[in-house]
């Protein structure tokens, strides 16, 4: 699987999660460039997405607020900021999120792991929300 990354800022916590998904075999589109802001970083990963780059995304600022906004206004994109493995399975199973936001100074980096690969593990969403996925998709592409 591609997913596309970018961070606002590096350490322990985002290395790891970088590292987890090259040795789960993931090709990672690294969208981070000097001087582009934590709101472009956010987006370029929502395009990412949207665009076909990548299967899923991850962003990662200081609370994973602002860049789940950014990725958010690109159209097509449905990111969900997490912060443990409980809320990003469900942000899969039951919203269709294709972007995952994550603190980088809140979450240790066994922890970020964890709710990277919750999020990663879901394969499909749930059936019995399609209407309801089918609604947050027409709301966000068609305001």
């Amino acid at each position: 699987m591609r997913i596309a990354f970018a961070a606002d800022d590096e350490n322990e916590t985002t290395r790891a999660v970088v590292e987890h998904l090259v040795s789960g075999g993931h090709e990672v589109l690294d969208v981070r460039a000097e001087g582009v802001p934590w709101p472009g970083l956010g987006e370029r990963v929502g395009r990412a997405v949207v665009d076909g780059a990548a299967d899923l995304g991850v962003v990662m600022c200081w609370t994973g607020t602002g860049t789940a906004i950014a990725a958010n206004k690109v159209p097509g994109v449905l990111a969900a900021v997490a912060w443990d493995p409980w809320i990003a399975r469900g942000a899969r199973l039951w919203n269709d999120a294709n972007v995952l936001a994550m603190s980088l100074k809140r979450l240790a980096p066994d922890v970020a792991v964890e709710v990277l690969q919750a999020f990663l593990d879901v394969p499909a969403p749930d059936p019995d929300e399609a209407e309801n996925i089918a609604l947050l998709r027409r709301s966000v592409t068609n305001p």
